[in-house]
């Protein structure tokens, strides 16, 4: 799987609202927020902070099924934060609250998977070249499994 290419085609729609096709899937809208666009739809930083939880999440999940275990109704809440370096607007961290659908009672050697779940994300080791991400683990009870830095 390595050199897979993935492409994707944006086109201005008007102002800084662009329409982004991703072929076989459709297409939505992102826009910048006020006053440089007008909110109209997700922004950049926005769609980099659901790809980074999204993977997160499918990791996890392909992690706990591996081993047996059903992960339940998984949920993910990730915070972007944004900051100025050297004078300019970057996002700076990424915190990603991961939460199971199950009790981690019921999961069979969740040790193992929180231990190297992460490492699968191609989408969060890849950022992590640049930002700080953190993500916490809860189980269906709210229990905190894991919560890392890296």
């Amino acid at each position: 799987m390595s050199n897979q290419a993935t492409v994707v085609n944006l086109k201005l729609v008007e102002g800084y609202k662009f329409e982004v096709d991703f072929g076989d899937f459709g297409t939505i809208t992102t826009d910048e927020p006020e006053p440089l666009g007008s909110g109209s739809g997700p922004s950049p930083s926005q769609l980099l902070a659901a790809a980074v939880a999204n993977c997160m999440a499918a990791s996890l999940m392909f992690a706990v099924r591996k081993y047996k275990g059903d992960p339940g109704q998984m949920r993910a809440q990730v915070t972007a934060t944004t900051d100025r370096v050297d004078g300019r607007l970057r996002v700076t961290h990424l915190d990603v609250d991961l939460r199971l659908g199950n009790p981690a009672i019921e999961l069979p050697q969740l040790d193992k998977i929180l231990a190297q779940f992460e490492d699968f994300c191609v989408v969060t080791q890849s950022v992590r070249q640049g930002i700080e991400v953190t993500a916490k683990v809860h189980d269906s009870t709210g229990m905190g499994v894991r919560s890392s830095t890296k």
